[in-house]
């Protein structure tokens, strides 16, 4: 075992569509070394740089971002390498967006099957919105998922992806051999430990000469042990010392599914809970105060209000899933809703820390800038989850090798 240890590599990757850096943090974080950071977009790319200069581990152990268009990018230097990662723009996709699809030039999902093309990775982790699972996308649904199966079968010159998707199912039932296996899952973020309930989808793929068929890891959080913590043992409050008088009421709609986990013990539930507004941002001072301008990123934004479909996230649950927005940032997306019914806008540090980013880790530009930067980012810890269980089947192959 000791042998092992002290041979055992540390697995590589090429990410694209990089951002502030978010999959890549969860990624580093489990023991994976980054070749190349590949994101077009110049705020984030210094956001990245400016975490590099000041020496922010992991992110000073990174290459330098490459900045630029990635329709560009050449995979093929990186032929055979460990991993390829990244969240394609999801704007086509998005619940908040026009729904193009294969309509908006912004669908990048084109590109991100180039990069298994090219490379030709053990492995490929690619995250995206829900919303690309909804009906509407069923067919291009498909059509992505048979691309990262056999990314070597292009589409011919002038063909629609129509044609091309026709073609792929053919191929699949003709001939039969997947050049990757793919698996997929829609995650919510809460259930792994990230105090937001953020709904993304998951593909993971794995080059059929692994042998490695992968299972997405189990949930670690849940609802039902939050909703214990609070209404049944009160351990939840008594925690964050908020005195009985001033705790809330249990909420209207949840108090059938409170009454049925009054009968059971924390021990029975098998899970931690879900992660809160509180539990993240309670030891931050107010950022009105003083105070807050010792914390980097933890300055007070004004102008938020409340209206209808955009009430703000509660203290006490996860937040509501962070946006990007198209131009600016949505209001009720990225607002605390304080227990006496008031909002505000959180700092940009606040939401670093719902998206589970590292308080080392610094952001730069604007306000806006940085939160679009985070609307965007996949939350560490669930990159972390999921990365940590395909860095798991990548390095069995490995240490079976060496053992024999």
């Amino acid at each position: 075992t000791t042998m092992l240890q002290r041979t055992r590599r540390s697995l590589e990757s090429v990410e694209l569509f990089a951002g502030a850096g978010g999959l890549a943090l969860g990624l580093s974080s489990v023991g994976v070394t980054h070749r190349a950071v590949v994101e077009w977009n110049h705020d984030a790319c210094e956001t990245i740089r400016a975490n590099q200069a000041a020496g922010v581990i992991p992110v000073s152990h990174w290459p330098a971002p490459t900045e630029g268009d990635v329709r560009r990018f050449d995979y093929r230097p990186f032929a055979g390498i460990d991993l390829i990662t990244g969240g394609p723009p999801c704007q086509p996709f998005s619940m908040g967006g026009k729904h193009r699809a294969f309509l908006d030039e912004r669908d990048m999902f084109p590109e991100a099957v180039r990069a298994i093309r090219e490379a030709r990775p053990r492995a490929f982790v690619i995250e995206n919105v829900r919303g690309l699972v909804r009906p509407t996308f069923a067919h291009y649904f498909d059509y992505v998922l048979l691309q990262m199966e056999f990314p070597s079968l292009v589409a011919m010159n002038g063909e629609e992806w129509e044609g091309h998707l026709a073609r792929l199912k053919w191929h699949k039932t003709k001939c039969g051999q997947s050049e990757y296996r793919v698996e997929w899952r829609v995650l919510n973020a809460a259930d792994y430990g990230v105090p937001q309930q953020r709904w993304r989808v998951l593909f993971v793929g794995f080059r059929e000469d692994t042998g490695v068929e992968f299972a997405f890891p189990k949930e670690t959080h849940s609802l039902d042990a939050l909703l214990h913590a609070q209404w049944v043992s009160g351990s939840y409050w008594d925690e964050h010392k908020v005195a009985k008088r001033s705790r809330p009421e249990a909420p209207e709609r949840l108090r059938s599914r409170i009454a049925k986990l009054a009968i059971l013990t924390p021990a029975m539930l098998k899970q931690h809970r879900w992660m809160t507004v509180r539990d993240v941002i309670s030891d931050l001072p107010d950022p009105q105060s003083k105070e807050a301008a010792a914390i980097q990123a933890h300055k007070f934004q004004p102008g938020a209000r409340s209206y209808a479909g955009h009430t703000g996230s509660p203290l006490d649950e996860p937040a509501k899933a962070l946006k990007a927005g198209d131009h600016g940032v949505p209001g009720g997306e990225n607002m605390l809703r304080k227990p006496d019914g008031t909002v505000r806008y959180f700092t940009v540090r606040e939401s670093a820390r719902i998206q589970t980013f590292p308080d080392t880790f610094q952001f730069f530009g604007s306000w806006s800038e940085s939160m679009r930067q985070l609307g965007n980012a996949v939350p560490v810890k669930l990159a972390a989850a999921v990365g940590g269980e395909v860095v798991q089947h990548l390095e069995r192959p490995m240490l079976s090798l060496r053992r024999a």
